[in-house]
């Protein structure tokens, strides 16, 4: 009698080898400590850290960071990101202070600022996001500045508010194609995202959004995409690929291949945008200077 090998049909398949083009160096160096050193010690949030970036390394050894503000637990349970969900209990009036001190002691000449989604509050954060522009403005004038705002839930009173306080570019992430919205996104509109970008446009804001791929996408719903975002006047995209945060997020359908991202930024080019980043370790606040 031969023994046949048991197999278990509930064992989830082993997960697929990143390849050598999603390899990053780790973060060392003397600029990477400085300005670690410098988040510590003012008590703050940076997306790099609590969003698992790939690019840490890189931008932190180059000096520059993109700062967290209204804390870091978000209200939306987003299947992509490694940002951690729940009710906020914090909401700090000193913040905005502290973030633009931090900015002008590491002499940033362009500075990212971002945020989680504080949908319980009445002004989604607001007058924190109009605060902290402001008083970096007033602590190193010469320092440029990217919002990279969250959805405001069709609050318009309080986007004017949060794209007021003089920065250059305000941002505000698609994510992912339509299509896949309610898988990715799950409260999150594509509708009313591409309303919010085309009333940031409105405003005069250099406009800007990112999105990924390798989340199960077609080629023809990433043009789509960039059709409906020219529509709204957007000026510049990034487009990067998904990689899974931990096993309790979406799995990655594909790792898009170097040549298919060339494909899609001469696509956006060819539509008009001003700037298409497009990459495999691209992310929406990567090489933000250049898009200024």
């Amino acid at each position: 009698m031969i023994d046949l090998p048991i197999v278990d049909n509930n064992k989830k398949p082993p997960r697929e080898r990143k390849p050598d083009w999603l390899r990053v160096k780790l973060p060392i160096g003397k600029e990477y400590k400085r300005v670690r050193e410098l988040v510590d010690t003012y008590n703050l949030h940076t997306i790099c850290q609590s969003g698992n970036c790939p690019n840490m390394g890189e931008c932190w050894g180059a000096g520059t960071a993109t700062f967290m503000i209204l804390g870091n637990v978000c209200t939306r349970s987003c299947s992509f990101c490694a940002v951690k969900t729940g009710r906020p209990n914090e909401y700090d009036e000193d913040e905005p202070r502290r973030v633009a001190e931090a900015i002008r002691l590491m002499q940033v000449k362009h500075a990212v600022i971002t945020s989680v989604n504080r949908d319980e509050l009445k002004d989604r954060g607001a007058e924190i996001w109009y605060q902290t522009v402001k008083q970096v403005k007033e602590q190193s004038p010469s320092t440029t500045i990217e919002t990279l705002i969250p959805d405001v839930r069709g609050n318009w009173e309080a986007l004017v508010r949060m794209i007021s306080g003089g920065q250059e570019v305000v941002s505000h992430n698609m994510e992912t194609v339509e299509e896949l919205y309610r898988k990715v996104r799950p409260q999150g509109k594509y509708k009313r995202s591409l309303e919010e970008l085309k009333r940031i446009k409105d405003f005069g804001k250099r406009t800007k959004t990112g999105f990924m791929v390798g989340l199960g996408e077609t080629e023809d719903q990433v043009l789509r995409i960039l059709d409906d975002l020219r529509e709204m006047g957007v000026d510049v995209v990034t487009i990067g690929q998904y990689l899974q945060p931990t096993k309790m997020h979406l799995a990655v359908a594909e790792f898009v291949h170097p040549d298919i991202f060339e494909k899609y930024r001469l696509a956006g080019l060819e539509r008009g945008f001003d700037f298409v980043e497009s990459g495999p370790l691209v992310r929406s606040s990567y090489h933000a200077e250049r898009h200024l």
